[in-house]
Parts: C-alpha cells; structure tokens; sequence
C-alpha cells in the first residue's frame, strides 16, 4: 500500500481568496500531487503525494507557483522553526517590521497625494493639457499598483484577474476622454479593496478567536524550580504547575490542589466544574480560583486540544460543493463577460446607424469593471469559516465545509442507544416487595448476593445499597451461568437473578414487563421481590428528538443490541419511530445500509453513536456524528461532527447553524449575481455609469462579506 506524505506550508501575508484558489489550482496539477489545499484562515497549504523521490522538486515547483500569482507572500515549510522557543529575532522582526510599515507610508502618501490632485483637477476649471496632467499624475499615483501588477499576471499568463479588469476599464476610459471616471473608479476600487480586506481580517480573525485555545506556555517544575516553556517541550510524567486565570496547557491527573475549570473552550459550556486531587484535567481548560499541581499523561500533540486544533484548523480543507461550484464558476464567468464586453464595444457601432465608438466602449468598460467575482469567491468560504467557527463555540466540531453543508439535507437520523441516548450508567430505578420483607432488606439481601460479582448490574445494587458489606454474613456464593447467583446469608438461601433462575428453581414469582433489567430476589425458595435496573435516558435525549421532528427529518430510528423489551420501551419514551434490538457491530452496519435504500437520492442518513464500538457505523454513514465526550479520542478520530458536551440535542443546534450558514450564502449569490446582471442589463441600455460599476464590484463584495460574519453566531 502506497503511503501518503502530507507536507506543510505557511503562506504568510495571503490576503487574497482568488489568489488562495489560483495556488491551489496551480498546486493540484503539479506532477506527483494528489491533492492540495489552502487554509486561508490560517494560511496554510497543505499538499500530499505519493513519493519522497519528489518531495524538493513539489517543494520548488510550489514555490514558484505562490512567487508568480502572488509575490508579495512568503513560502515558509511549517516545521521549519527559525527562531528558538523563548528568544525572538530582533533583527529579523524589526527589519521585517520596518519594511512594511515604510511601505505602508509611502503608500499612504502616495494615495494622499494622488487624492489631492484629483479633488483639484475636478473642482477648478483648468487648461486641457493641465486638467489631464493632473488627472493621468493622480491615477498613476492611485493605480499605479495595480497597472504593475496587471502587466506582471499577462506576461506569467494570469490575464482574467481583477487588475487586468481595473485597468483595461480605466485606461479605457481615459482613453475616450472620461478622465473623472478613469480616476474615480479606481479610487473607489483601491478604497473599496481597503475595506474589504479590514473585513475579511477582521472576520477572519474573529472566527480564529474562537478556536484560539491553544496554551502558550507551560510552568514546569524542575526540582525546586519552575521554568516556562512550550507545551511541545513537556514530557509524559512530567509535573507542571497551573496558576489561577491560567490555561491547562496539557491534559493530565491532578496530583495535588482544589480548583474550579472553565472547559467552555472545548465543550462551550459555560458553567464551571469542580476538580480535584486525582481527577483527570484537559488542555485547553481555564483554571478559575485554585494552585493546581498535574502529572501529565499525554504530549501536547497527542492531547484531545491539539487534536481539536487540528481538525478545526483543517476544516476548510473539506470544502463544500457550494464552494467548489463558485471557484469553478468564477473561472469562466469572467472570461464571459470580458468577450461579452468586447462584443459590446465592436458590433453596436458597426450595426446600429448613428451609434458611436465611444459611447459603446463607455458601456463595455462597466461590463468590465462589474464583472469582477471577488464578492463571491472571498464571501462564499468566509460563510462557511464562520458557520464552522460558530459551532465550534458551541462544542459542535465540524470537520468541513462539506458536511456542514450535508446537515442542510437530512432526512433520516439514526442514534445508537446506551451512551448516546441514554447515559450508558445503570441505576436502581424500581424495586417491588412480596410478603413482610421492606424494600431496604430485599436491597440488603441482593446487595450481599451481588457483592463477589463485578458485573456492572452488581455494582448498580452495591451502590444503592451504599453501606459496608459484612462479608462474616455470606457463605456458599455460586454463580449460575446465564441465570445469576445463589448464596447463604445470615443463614437463609438467597437467590438473586433472572426470570430462568426463578423457572428452573420452580418458584412462583410475578413477572414484570419493564424497560429495564429486572433481578428476581427468593430467600429460601419463597419469591420476595423484584430490582429493577435501568440505563437512565439523557435529560434532553426526547426533547432532541422533539426537535428533530419539527425541523422536518422525516424518520428517526434507535439501534442498539439490547434485548427487544427494553429498546421498545425506551424507543416509546423517546418517540423514536423505529426500533431495531439485539444488534451485533455488524448488523448495525447492515441495518444501516438497509435504510439508505429509503432516502431520496440526494438526502442523507446521519448516525449518531459514542464512536468508540460505533466506528464502522460512523464511517458508512452519510454523516457521521460522535458523541465524543471531553476526551474521548476515537470519537474525534472517528466521526465528521463530534458534539463535545454529550448531548443528543446539540445536534439539531448543528443543523440550524448549518441551515443559517447556507441562507447566508445563498443571500451573498443572490444579492451578488442579482446586482451583478441589473448593473449589466442597465449598461447595455447606457443607464449605468461606472460609478455604479463599482459599487457592483468592490460595493457588493463588501456588504457580502459582512454578511458572511453573521454565520458565527448561533
């Protein structure tokens, strides 16, 4: 079997989404590659291919790719490290620092000075030949960026970009005379990309901010000192110290203080626990009041938080079909409009009497400039970042773009029973006395049966019983396979087991129909009551189902590999509408692929299981969706969505984010294309002016950007 090598990069200074798709693409299509994808939020690209012959020759020639579509960011390997934990680059940072901030300022002054002539050239009536030396000094010195950059992407090949559009209108328009025109819309265009940029930053970094839980140092405790160094640097077995307001770097066992965690960061619940010496704590937990001393007990990389990181960090990957739908839209919806213009520009002047040249090149140079897809591609991924990130701070873990979008299509939702519906702990819940004996010596005669076995039934009835065992008082314990157990207590015969344990001891008993496991108690040989013993349902397990209804799924299903009476009886509680029992691993599986023979073609089947002993049901589904649990590995490994608090109801939370996440970027298309084609339908007519070609372009993708950071609140 081929192994895959998986290498990283940082694409430091990527502010441009096309730009990100354009690398990709380039990537992609590079001899050996089997695939390549860019985070734009944490501006990573990684690739994967099959040979390590090929590795430097993928690494250069990607290199290049990101040097020629954009030159201004830097390709740096990810476990490339250049600066040493706790020292910092001075010389490096500083000139780094100040060679952009001078950047910076020259071109604030630059577009300053350009600003000022323009507003001079349109207020005073000026000499021709000085109107158009101040217009064409203005428009250098405002666009002249993006005249260079234009150039630059014709001559590597890159022509169908938003420079070439900018400056093919407004040379274009100086070129008919509209000097005004030719400035002010690349002024607007420059200011517009401004702002945009700002919040795209600001939105990306908001949906950063909450999955920013990564500790960024640990106190280790050498001898009788305490160092702070990286968590990567701590060791399994080594002793950290966590102050109050501090982020538990790596998970562990308290060996020593009382505290109050907030684990909101993994879980989003709010409310604080209680820990102490001897419970287990998790990386990315805050300590609120208490010193807390912790032996660790995984690597920072192996932690349930770096996981956590790791897949939130590379759900972009997954993009959704909504978004692979717009990269390849893009791709020829600009070349379109650009022939469309041209044919604008040549045969109205030709064919229709009386038409000019200019008046026709005027309007195809609005179809240039309206025809730029930057709202869609950069408005598009950023919903789903932000519906991604949403989730997440509600303790949903979406693992892509993908699946989020899936949620928006599901017609059937099958739950595994013990652990996902219910809580997976059995408890004495009933208990019925025949003849003088009370209910608290049927509990002490069981109890005193029960207490050689470590079955999790025994440890039920040893618990609500809850008092010392005299063991003096048990004489004779013998087990019964498969029926249950005999034993002398305090000199009477106890029997304590199920319906055959009282057939074949030919007592008389009365039988009960209950949800649960029913021990049968005789002492000698007289039947003297019943325990019955339940796996108790999730307080919001009926009203997740409630909710799953009224949101449309069209059937809900319980599988579990309990026996018949019991499922049934939970199922009704529930409301479930079918229920299969008994089932082995296999044959949830099987019952599984059975019901995807039900759904339409384009509808999916979620299944819902602990991901522990459901693995192979997670993967064949649709969807899968764990019920991870704080720390519980195999479901973070196992499933697409891992609800982190346990519980049942956040998964119809999931599917409202999902439905909200693809409003939001249905309303960008709409809103988007709509103005798009009005814009260009009104040019046609000469309604429009570039003015409102900007607006189209940069406007339009500003306001669909701002939409987009509503997807990350619930």
């Amino acid at each position: 079997m081929n192994t895959i090598i998986r290498r990283e990069f940082i694409l430091q200074g990527l502010g441009c989404v096309n730009c990100a798709n354009k690398i990709e693409t380039q990537c992609k299509k590079i001899d050996g590659v089997i695939d390549a994808n860019i985070n734009f939020i944490s501006k990573n690209l990684v690739i994967q291919f099959q040979s390590e012959e090929k590795v430097l020759k993928v690494i250069d020639e990607t290199e290049k790719i990101v040097k020629r579509i954009e030159p201004g960011v830097k390709f740096i390997p990810k476990d490339v490290k250049v600066v040493k934990h706790g020292e910092k680059d001075h010389n490096h940072d500083h000139g780094h620092t100040d060679e952009d901030e001078g950047i910076k300022k020259s071109r604030i002054i630059r577009f300053s000075v350009g600003v000022t002539l323009f507003i001079i050239a349109v207020i005073f009536k000026l000499d021709h030949f000085v109107e158009f030396a101040l217009y064409f000094i203005s428009y250098l010195l405002i666009g002249g960026e993006v005249l260079i950059v234009a150039v630059k992407n014709i001559l590597k090949g890159e022509v169908f970009d938003e420079n070439f559009l900018m400056s093919l209108a407004t040379v274009g328009a100086f070129s008919i005379g509209q000097f005004p025109e030719g400035v002010g819309v690349m002024l607007f265009y420059q200011v517009g990309e401004f702002f945009q940029d700002v919040a795209v930053n600001k939105s990306t970094k908001s949906i950063s901010a909450l999955m920013d839980i990564r500790p960024d140092y640990a106190n280790k405790k050498l001898k009788d000192k305490i160092v702070k160094v990286d968590p990567e640097e701590v060791h399994i077995g080594d002793i950290i110290i966590v102050k109050p307001g501090e982020k538990v770097p790596l998970d562990g066992i308290i060996v020593e203080g009382k505290s109050l965690v907030d684990s909101s960061a993994l879980t989003g619940e709010s409310v604080p626990r209680q820990v102490e010496s001897g419970n287990e704590i998790l990386a990315g937990c805050i300590n609120k009041n208490g010193l807390l001393t912790i032996e660790v007990n995984k690597e920072f990389g192996e932690s349930t938080l770096a996981k956590i990181l790791d897949l939130v960090k590379n759900a972009s990957s997954k993009k959704a079909p909504t978004e692979n739908f717009i990269t390849k839209f893009a791709r020829y919806y600009t070349p379109v409009v650009v022939i469309s213009a041209t044919a604008l520009a040549i045969f109205p002047p030709l064919l229709i009497p009386g038409a000019s040249f200019s008046q026709w090149i005027y309007r195809a140079l609005v179809f240039l400039v309206v025809s730029c897809p930057c709202a869609l591609v950069v408005s598009i991924p950023l919903g789903f970042f932000g519906g991604i990130g949403g989730a997440s701070k509600s303790g949903i873990l979406v693992k892509g773009g993908n699946y989020l979008e899936a949620l928006n299509s599901v017609e059937m939702v099958v739950f595994d029973k013990t652990g996902t519906l219910t809580k997976g702990v059995f408890e004495v819940t009933e208990m019925n006395v025949e003849g003088a004996i009370s209910k608290d010596e049927l509990l002490e005669y069981a109890a005193c049966v029960e207490s050689y076995s470590n079955h999790p039934i025994a440890t039920s009835i040893l618990k609500a019983y809850g008092k010392d065992i005299h063991k003096e008082d048990i004489k004779n314990v013998s087990e019964i396979a498969g029926e249950g157990i005999r034993a002398k207590v305090k000199g009477k015969l106890v029997l304590a087991g199920n319906s055959k344990l009282m057939d074949s001891m030919k007592i008389t008993y009365n039988k009960h129909e209950n949800s649960g496991t029913i021990i049968y108690v005789a002492i000698d040989n007289k039947y003297a009551g019943s325990i019955i013993i339940s796996d108790e349902i999730k307080e919001d397990s009926i009203s997740a189902i409630g909710s799953l209804k009224a949101m449309g799924v069209k059937k809900i299903v319980m599988l579990t590999g309990d026996n018949k009476d019991i499922a049934l009886n939970i199922g009704k509680v529930l409301g479930v509408d079918e229920v299969y029992s008994e089932l082995l691993p296999h044959e949830k599986v099987e019952k599984l692929e059975a019901l995807q023979k039900e759904k339409s073609p384009k509808g999916k089947i979620v299944f819902v299981g602990d991901g522990i002993n459901d693995a192979p049901v997670l993967a064949r589904a649709d969807i899968g969706i764990a019920m991870g649990g704080v720390g519980s590995d195999a479901a973070i490994e196992a499933a697409d969505i891992v609800i982190m608090t346990d519980e049942p109801s956040k998964i119809a939370q999931a599917i409202r984010i999902a439905r909200k996440t693809k409003r939001i970027v249905m309303q960008n298309i709409i809103f988007a294309l709509g103005v798009k084609v009005a814009i260009l339908i009104l040019a046609v007519f000469g309604i429009t002016t570039m003015w409102e070609a900007v607006f189209g372009d940069v406007g339009v993708a500003l306001i669909a950007v701002l939409n987009s950071m509503r997807a990350m609140k619930d």
